[in-house]
């Protein structure tokens, strides 16, 4: 057994001496294909500054059982293949001061904020079985590719549980993002709980992902998905998977996901937060088989979403189940031409139980509950049209389907039954189809 000093250069398999050691310029990886056991030992920087253990352009290279705390990065490893790190435990990073910031999202990796791991240009690795809680972020990746990253727990982050920024075709599984929120005032009583903070933070055309049986629960969000950057540019974030996931609990939004194309949301759960599920300006998505409880505004809220496939879902008790709108923002038509209102949705098989509206589809609207005030000779986005809404279930909602000035609706096999103020409700709603609906009584509509 090695006992550690200040700066030192591993180039063999290095098996340290448990205990406690100062080591403010870490430990330097230099050799592929070794290992640095840490043994339990703890390592502490100075004052939150440098990296703890530092890993470049190496290959099978596998770091375990060490602790770290007091670094920027407690890891931090570029151009590598086929690193392990497995049961670390590295907490008390670097951290913008907490109740001040609202965050960047878009930060590149040279100014990064601190955290547990930082990846950059990592390839076919394994993130597994490390404690990474406490700090303000857990794992931060930066261009990576074919990363598996399991049973990992980024708890009470500040910032951002796991992030991924450019990294695609990885595996995210049975990992833990709770609690991972933040506060901004904006004055002496009121401010943004969250302000974005998130258990998973998935932004920069970070595509071909895989989430699953991971919990991200009373975060600021849930999981964060953004396509595109503060200046307009299209970054999508597309064909991802998120399975058997949990994002509840916040007070924004269980899943986000914007100016993005083609990703699946199956089995989640996405209750009792603000919304359950944003997916604004994105096309060809799939949502099935998810639960939406007692969100407060919406278990899915879209604006200018297109070809949406929403399948076997459960709304309970939300305000509204499925609020889709269209809004004309010149900025984001010039970016994001084709989704230029709501349109080509099939709602089939879902449950809508003690809803506000089971589902509202609305033209020109304000967050898709209110009129949006636009000037005279003002642009407007397109009617919404040709959605198909069949064979679901609303049932004690206040009203089960509000159509305003949306066109080519066909409503067809659905089972209306004890809706309180209406089963349907049109306002200018042109060219709607309405047929074999089955009402309380027992008729059809």
């Amino acid at each position: 057994m090695v006992v550690p000093t200040d700066g030192m250069v591993i180039t063999e398999d290095t098996v340290l001496q448990p205990g406690v050691y100062y080591l403010p310029n870490g430990i330097i990886i230099a050799a592929d294909g070794i290992t640095l056991d840490g043994n339990g030992a703890l390592l502490i920087g100075r004052d939150r500054t440098g990296v703890g253990v530092r890993v470049e352009g190496r290959q099978d290279v596998t770091i375990k059982a060490l602790r770290l705390r007091e670094y920027y990065h407690g890891i931090h490893a570029g151009d590598c293949k086929r690193l392990t790190i497995t049961g670390c435990q590295i907490t008390s990073t670097a951290e913008v001061e907490p109740n001040t910031i609202f965050l960047d999202i878009w930060l590149p990796p040279e100014k990064a904020y601190g955290g547990g791991i930082l990846l950059h240009r990592v390839q076919e690795s394994l993130i597994a079985d490390n404690d990474l809680q406490h700090q303000m972020n857990g794992l931060l990746t930066y261009g990576c590719r074919y990363l598996t990253v399991r049973g990992n727990v980024a708890n009470y982050c500040s910032g951002f549980g796991f992030h991924l920024y450019d990294t695609s075709d990885s595996l995210y599984e049975d990992n833990y993002a709770d609690f991972c929120c933040r506060y901004e005032p904006r004055g002496e009583r009121y401010g943004h709980m969250g302000a974005d903070a998130t258990g998973f933070l998935i932004v920069y055309k970070s595509c071909r992902n895989t989430f699953r049986r991971n919990y991200a629960r009373l975060g600021g969000d849930g999981f964060f998905l953004a396509g595109m950057t503060p200046q307009m540019e299209p970054v999508g974030c597309d064909d991802n998977l998120f399975e058997e996931n949990d994002g509840s609990y916040s007070p924004n939004i269980a899943f986000e996901a914007t100016f993005s194309r083609g990703n699946v949301y199956r089995n989640n759960f996405a209750n009792y937060c603000n919304y359950g599920f944003w997916l604004g300006f994105s096309r060809e998505f799939v949502i099935e088989d998810n639960r939406m409880l007692h969100n407060r505004q919406a278990g899915i809220a879209v604006e200018n979403g297109v070809g949406f496939t929403v399948r076997r879902n459960t709304f309970q008790a939300c305000g509204h189940g499925i609020l889709l709108w269209s809004k004309y923002v010149p900025e984001f038509a010039r970016s994001a031409p084709d989704n230029d209102t709501s349109r080509e949705w099939l709602i089939e098989q879902n449950i809508f139980a003690r809803c506000g509206k089971g589902v509202r589809i609305a033209a020109n609207q304000d967050h898709g509950i209110r009129p949006l005030e636009t000037r005279e000779g003002e642009q407007t986005a397109p009617r919404p049209h040709s959605h198909t809404v069949r064979k679901n279930e609303f049932q004690e909602n206040r009203i089960g389907i509000e159509l305003v000035n949306a066109d080519r609706t066909l409503i067809i096999e659905n089972l209306m039954h004890r809706n309180v103020e209406a089963n349907i409700r049109l306002d200018d709603a042109q060219e709607t189809t309405i047929k074999f609906n089955v009402g309380y009584a027992g008729g059809y509509l």
